[in-house]
């Protein structure tokens, strides 16, 4: 007599998640790959055209600082959930999150708001992989802790803002409140 294991109920609804996330991007006209048919491991440029179109790119970096910050959210106020609970309550933000920047309303954000003028939304697989490396971050933050966490936060923004002139941080506050002079800063190599 065999004996089956059966797959727990949050690695089901990651995956479930996933599904949906890929299935509702598809159908709010999102392709699959680049608009070349390409795919690469890694697209280098910050503000070039294969940017979000790739598996991974520049921006990867802040969807790995997503799961730190989901991670620091969810153990605020879900301290007492077990660990596979909380990372699939992340995947589920990351996931409205890859829904949400790929809408129109906030592609013309992005577009009006930051240096991402020439932005078009992500590749499918690319808002997969973010979803996925949004994960890893939040294992990684969950792993070291909060102190040690909040010191690799700030080595990957200092790190961006050096690399690309622009990081999670700004990222947000363009987003929400634009300032004209460092989008100007951002703009200049």
């Amino acid at each position: 007599m065999t004996t089956s294991k059966k797959i727990p109920a949050p690695i089901l609804l990651i995956a479930l998640l996933s599904v949906i996330t890929a299935f509702w991007l598809k159908y709010s006209g999102r392709s699959w790959l680049a608009p070349d048919g390409s795919l690469s491991l890694w697209y280098g440029l910050a503000n070039g055209p294969g940017t979000s179109q790739h598996l991974l790119d520049p921006y990867s970096l802040t969807h790995f600082l997503h799961g730190f910050v989901f991670c620091w959210l969810i153990m605020l106020v879900g301290k007492s959930l077990p660990y596979l609970w909380r990372l699939t309550l992340a995947i589920a933000a990351e996931s409205a999150w890859e829904i949400a920047e790929n809408s129109e309303t906030m592609i013309n954000r992005y577009r009006e708001a930051t240096i991402a003028l020439g932005y078009f939304g992500d590749s499918i697989i690319n808002s997969m992989s973010d979803i996925f490396v949004c994960a890893l971050g939040f294992v990684v933050a969950a792993r070291l802790g909060f102190k040690k966490g909040l010191a690799v936060f700030v080595v990957i923004e200092l790190l961006l803002l050096l690399w690309v002139r622009d990081n999670l941080t700004l990222n947000v506050i363009m987003l929400i409140r634009p300032i004209e002079a460092i989008k100007a800063w951002q703009s200049t190599t």
